[in-house]
């Protein structure tokens, strides 16, 4: 599915002087970052649409599939059948569902007119049943009868205090939650604010906590998130520069849900050190928090799997 994003988005900027697309850009990170919460569209016509594409779509594509595929680890048996993405604009995270379940039905629901348009335009090809709904995200929005999963990705940064504890009580009616933000101190603390309601609203946390409890990390002294590996193209390079092939894109997200699952054990919470006969592993635990613990030869099969141990991974695997 990252071939076929990379394909749709080939030639998007087209006929876009680089200097306006380089500015676009600049003006939409610094709203991706959470700085400027809004009640209006961030992204304003055609020119910021296919600038936010093409920089950021492959990153939050990457992001929301590596958050997707901890959740499905934990429900290795149950797909969607129905996805609503709320505030998903071209639809980045409808491209990780598809590339993690087969055959759901999308609904992006975003109040960018534009965004939905270009978002159809990409997803033509490869992903004709979408549906495409200009909806206001904020207070009033709700989530259809019955909806097996919903996505918001990098978008909780973006609102008002009041319309963000409104979205995340709409997508608590679905029957799974995933909610993706930057990983930046800001957006980990809004994924936790948002998981304290998940929570208040009946559902379980499967990832990538390994309970439900209260996170052990003390606001300000650190933040939990995760990094997903993005190649970068030579449309990406064209809009925002960058010498290296590829870029880690950190980000922060939370996964609840009603089914019938359980978190797992633990979870690697920073990148794996290697030492000579050893690897460190700092792990969020269900007893006992935060904890590192050494893994040695005399291991066997756990040094093995440490060895090759990501950041983010369940532990122990399996």
């Amino acid at each position: 599915m990252h071939e076929e994003l990379r394909a749709a988005l080939a030639g998007l900027l087209d006929g876009l002087p680089p200097k306006q697309a380089a500015q676009a850009v600049d003006r939409l990170i610094a709203n991706y970052r959470g700085r400027t919460p809004t009640d209006a569209p961030v992204l304003r016509d055609r020119a910021d649409v296919a600038a936010y594409a093409a920089y950021r779509m492959p990153a939050t594509f990457e992001a929301v599939r590596a958050a997707l595929t901890a959740f499905a680890a934990r429900v290795p048996d149950w797909s969607p059948a129905t996805h609503v993405d709320i505030g998903g604009g071209t639809g980045a995270a409808t491209w990780a569902t598809a590339a993690t379940w087969e055959g759901p039905h999308s609904t992006v629901l975003d109040w960018a007119q534009p965004a939905l348009d270009l978002g159809r335009e990409l997803a033509a090809k490869t992903l004709p049943d979408i549906t495409w709904q200009r909806q206001v995200i904020g207070e009033g929005l709700t989530v259809p009868a019955g909806t097996d999963l919903v996505t918001v990705s990098y978008v909780l940064g973006e609102l008002r205090p009041e319309d963000r504890r409104a979205v995340v009580a709409a997508a608590t009616t679905a029957r799974a939650v995933v909610l993706i933000e930057p990983g930046t101190p800001d957006g980990y603390l809004r994924i936790r604010e948002a998981r304290t309601q998940l929570i208040e609203a009946g559902l379980r946390i499967v990832a990538p906590c390994p309970h439900s409890d209260t996170c052990p990390i003390v606001p300000g002294e650190d933040w939990c998130h995760f990094a997903a590996r993005v190649n970068r193209s030579s449309l990406h390079r064209q809009v925002k520069g960058g010498s290296l092939p590829y870029e880690d894109e950190k980000f922060s997200y939370v996964a609840a849900t009603t089914l019938d699952a359980a978190p797992a054990p633990a979870r690697i919470v920073r990148k794996p050190q290697l030492r000579k006969g050893q690897v460190l592993l700092d792990l969020c635990t269900t007893a006992d928090g935060l904890q590192r613990t050494t893994v040695t030869k005399r291991h066997g099969t756990a040094y093995r799997e440490a060895r090759d141990a990501s950041w983010g991974d369940d532990w122990p695997h399996g």
